[in-house]
């Protein structure tokens, strides 16, 4: 199985973060798990789930109602001495879900200034799979480019832009489509939509 961050942060749909979270861990994959300051305010407010300061895998593990025992981290986005933090730790992917348009504009720019930034400078300089899922519009074009940038260095770009072929019947189903394509991009197998075609 594989290993993979997760950052939340402070884009509106949480909701996706989470629900990409469950998924890896319901795959079997180790999952570190991060939402910056503005993820952790915007989470409790969409979603009502408030991140402690302390035991934040078991207090998310039980929010997600999955097992205490799956491997979940929660890492503290100011820890600069995380393992993630370094190119020597293996990682298989990241994925910052939703992605806000600061965020993107701080990794296109390469600031790297706290642990969620920094782990994604280590994916692109490691050519690691780096998936970003802006949740924002309209789009301006320094938001653009800035995802061209990000594009441009080795980063997917998957937009939270729900489909309506698969006629969603509830917000889960929209929310279980762009966790799919998320998925999709990593190479992860999945249940989430039923495909075109299928």
């Amino acid at each position: 199985m594989g290993r993979y961050t997760v950052v939340v942060t402070g884009a509106s749909g949480s909701v996706y973060g989470l629900r990409v979270l469950e998924q890896l861990l319901m795959k079997g994959h180790e999952v570190v798990a991060i939402m910056t300051e503005a993820g952790r305010d915007v989470t409790a407010y969409e979603i009502g789930f408030d991140l402690p300061a302390e035991n934040g895998a078991q207090s998310l593990l039980r929010f997600l109602e999955l097992r205490s025992d799956m491997p979940l981290r929660v890492a503290c986005a100011g820890d600069s001495f995380d393992p993630i933090a370094s190119g020597s730790h293996r990682v298989d992917g990241m994925i910052v879900v939703p992605a806000s348009m600061g965020f993107c504009a701080s990794v296109a720019a390469g600031m790297a200034a706290n642990l969620p930034e920094r782990a994604a400078d280590v994916m692109l300089k490691e050519r690691k799979p780096l998936v970003f899922v802006p949740r924002e519009t309209p789009l301006s074009l320094v938001h653009l480019r800035n995802l061209t940038t990000l594009a441009e260095a080795g980063a997917v770009i998957v937009p939270a832009m729900p489909a309506f072929y698969q006629r969603p019947e509830t917000i889960d189903d929209q929310v279980n489509f762009v966790a799919g394509k998320v998925l999709d991009v990593l190479g992860i197998e999945h249940e989430l939509f039923q495909r075109w075609g299928d």
